[in-house]
Order: C-alpha cells, then sequence, then structure tokens
C-alpha cells in the first residue's frame, strides 16, 4: 500500500528502525532518534543496492517518488543510479574548482610566455579590474553569452568602449583554452561580435586617436609651429582633460599655483556645479609660461583681435587638424584617451569619473560635491602628468596604480 502525507506525519519512532514502504522499492526509513529518511532499494547486476534521496521533510513524498522515477529510467538504460550519482558530484565538484579565474590564470601562463612584459601585465590588469569582478567564479564550463554581453556593456557605459572590446576578445581566448583542455565544451565568445552589443563612436563629434597615437601627438605639439598660445592651450588640455569650453573660458583668478589648484565656478560647468582640478606639477610649468606669453589679463587664452573675448572654441580644433588629425582628434578626443588609460592603469573609477565632472549631483551634494576623493584625485593627475611626460620622450611609464 502507497504512503501518504498524513501516515508519514503520524508515523512516530520506537525501540527499533521501521520501514514504511511506498512501492517499488521506496521506502521511509523511521529511525529510533526520530529521523525520517528516504531509501530506494534496487538490484544491479544482481546485487542488492540502497540508494539514499534525502530526509523527510526536506525531500517531500512526491520529491522523493520523482527521484526514485529518474533513478529508475537509469537503471532500465543499463546505468547504475548511485554510481551515477557519484560521477555527477565529481563532475560538480570540477566544474566549481575549474572557475572562469582559474582557467584565465592557466592560460594567461601558457600565452604569456611570447609577449612583451608590458603587454601581458596590461592584459591581466584588464583581467582583474574587468573581467573576474563579472566572471571569475563562474565555471568557465557553464558562462553563456549573454554573461559576457553584461560584462562588457557596464565597461562600455564608463566611456571605456576600447577596453570593452579587449575584455571580450581576452575572454575568448580563455575560452578557446579550455575547449582545447577538455574544460568546456565551447566558446560563448564566439557568439558575439562587439559591434552586436556595443555602440559605435559618433566619430564626427567625439573623435580620438587611440592610446597608442598618443606619444606621437604630444610630440606634435611640442614641435607645434604655430601660436605659442595655442600650443599651451593643447598641452594644458592633455595635462587637465578639462571640456573645450572649461579650458578657453578660463581666467586668471580661478587659479591657485601656489596650492597648485584650479577652481572653476559652477557658472562655467556643465553640471552646473563647481569643479575643482589639482594641478600636477607640469601644469604649473605650463601656467607660468603662459604668463609670461599672454600676460595677466583676465582671461588664459584671450581672442587674437578681442582680448576682451576667450578664444574660439575651433582653435584647438583647427590646430590638431593643421597637425594632420582632421577627423582623427578633436578636443574632447583628450578626455576620452585619458579616461581609457587611467582606467587602464588601476585608478579608481569614482575618482576618474569625478576629474572629468561626469558624476552626478543633486541638490543635495552639489555644494561640496566636486571636492570628493581630492586627496586621490590630485595623486592621480600627477600620475597622469607624468605619463604623459614619459609618452614625450618615448620612455613611457609603466601602468603602476599610483595610489598603490
Amino acid at each position: 500500500m502507497s504512503l501518504t502525507d498524513t501516515a508519514i506525519k503520524k508515523a512516530k519512532p520506537g525501540d527499533k528502525p521501521v520501514k514504511l514502504s511506498d512501492g517499488k522499492g521506496l521506502y521511509l526509513l523511521v529511525n529510533p532518534v526520530g529521523s525520517k529518511l528516504w531509501r530506494w532499494k534496487y538490484r544491479f547486476l544482481g546485487k542488492e543496492k540502497v540508494m539514499s534521496l534525502g530526509a523527510y521533510p526536506d525531500v517531500s513524498l512526491a520529491q522523493a517518488r520523482d527521484g526514485m522515477g529518474a533513478a529508475r529510467k537509469l537503471l532500465a538504460s543499463g546505468t547504475d543510479p548511485m554510481a551515477q550519482r557519484a560521477t555527477d558530484k565529481i563532475t560538480k565538484q570540477a566544474s566549481a574548482e575549474n572557475s572562469f579565474q582559474s582557467v584565465a590564470l592557466l592560460w594567461w601562463d601558457h600565452w604569456h610566455g611570447a609577449k612583451s612584459a608590458r603587454h601581458a601585465d596590461d592584459v591581466m590588469r584588464r583581467l582583474k579590474a574587468d573581467v573576474f569582478p563579472a566572471i571569475g567564479a563562474r565555471p568557465v564550463s557553464e558562462i553563456q553569452a549573454h554573461e559576457l554581453v553584461g560584462m562588457v556593456q557596464t565597461i562600455s557605459k564608463r566611456g571605456a568602449l576600447d577596453i570593452a572590446k579587449r575584455a571580450l576578445q581576452t575572454s575568448g581566448q580563455v575560452f578557446r583554452y579550455a575547449v582545447a583542455h577538455g574544460l568546456a565544451q565551447r566558446n560563448p565568445a564566439s557568439d558575439i561580435k562587439p559591434s552586436d552589443v556595443l555602440a559605435s563612436r559618433k566619430a564626427a563629434n567625439y573623435a580620438r586617436i587611440s592610446a597608442k597615437e598618443l606619444p606621437e601627438l604630444l610630440r606634435h605639439i611640442e614641435g607645434y609651429a604655430g601660436a605659442a598660445v595655442t600650443r599651451l592651450a593643447m598641452k594644458l588640455m592633455a595635462l587637465t582633460f578639462v571640456r573645450t569650453s572649461e579650458l578657453i573660458g578660463a581666467r586668471w583668478a580661478e587659479f591657485d599655483l601656489e596650492a597648485r589648484r584650479w577652481d572653476i565656478p559652477a557658472s562655467r560647468m556643465k553640471m552646473k556645479t563647481p569643479h575643482i582640478v589639482p594641478l600636477s606639477t607640469q601644469a604649473v610649468n605650463v601656467l607660468q609660461t603662459l604668463q609670461l606669453v599672454s600676460g595677466r589679463g583676465t582671461l588664459l587664452f584671450p581672442g587674437e583681435r578681442d582680448h576682451e573675448k576667450s578664444m574660439s572654441n575651433n582653435t584647438i580644433l583647427g590646430a590638431l587638424d593643421r597637425m594632420g588629425y582632421k577627423g582623427r582628434m578633436t578636443g574632447h578626443g583628450f578626455r576620452g584617451v585619458a579616461s581609457t588609460l587611467l582606467h587602464e592603469m588601476g585608478f579608481d573609477h569614482a575618482h576618474i569619473e569625478l576629474q572629468l565632472a561626469h558624476q552626478e549631483r543633486n541638490e543635495v551634494s552639489a555644494a561640496y560635491n566636486h571636492a570628493t576623493y581630492l586627496k586621490q584625485r590630485t595623486k592621480m593627475m600627477q600620475h597622469w602628468a607624468d605619463y604623459l611626460d614619459s609618452c614625450t620622450t618615448g620612455q613611457v611609464l609603466a601602468f603602476q596604480r599610483a595610489a598603490a
């Protein structure tokens, strides 16, 4: 006679274990201590075996029957259910041990030997910064394409489109390694093209060079044959990566060179809140040179014809065009390049976003938010200036985080 939930609940422990049969080998073992355990008795290759199906009430009567049904199907196919369960447990444990991060480290050890130390370190840094936090703990054999899409879209939301593409490319290499070594069945990254999930950069409005082209541009700026004021404006823009309108409208009253600080008032900011730009040693030197070149009027960059008005917002763009960067670089492009490289250097995303004045403000935080993380941002800006110096001289600094 089959068991019922009522009969199971009423079953009381005795002096000895009691078996309550449900049929087809399934029974409930009621122990003297009060535990109620599901068991299934079957024969495989002539040998009697007993399989555990869990404890009541954690495993209900219906669930115990379902478990027995699945086991009976395996038995009918010639497979020992208990042996299969043991194999599944080992497989699951191996899958958990073969996380994406552990496999990626194996891949990197195999891959980096033929690469330059700098390139190999850059790849590992991107893995640690962007890939491992997203999918590192997941078994490499279980990761799906949509998880990779979520990862690259998260990266791209901070404006790091190039990093997002490289993260997807590197992930694909890790999956290929996993497939080759029997740690995964397929490469989910092969199902995705960056153009399918990432927005294209608008070249007309936000044209910018790649990070690899930055040293050449900086050397062109140093040798710029046009007006000295324009050359200094480009140098200061590279060092501070403020918006073009914020640069050309700068007033000497906003600067404290001794404190190495530039306070841009809310009225000149896109976000309509004050903004602090920590000045590196190099930025102070540019400003001191600019004082000698353009004097100490109200504006840092007065117009050629009317010194009461700032230079045209096309002045820097025109200079870049004459240096051969037409359609490839704009004043805004310095912000994109700085964002990409500072993220690759490992600086905190929040610090970079604050320095770019991207942070959203509200009425409560508007009065003081511009000073958040000022100490960390000051170190970051000096490291950035040192990096630009090294690019210009051809001795590029390693991507090390200054705050570390």
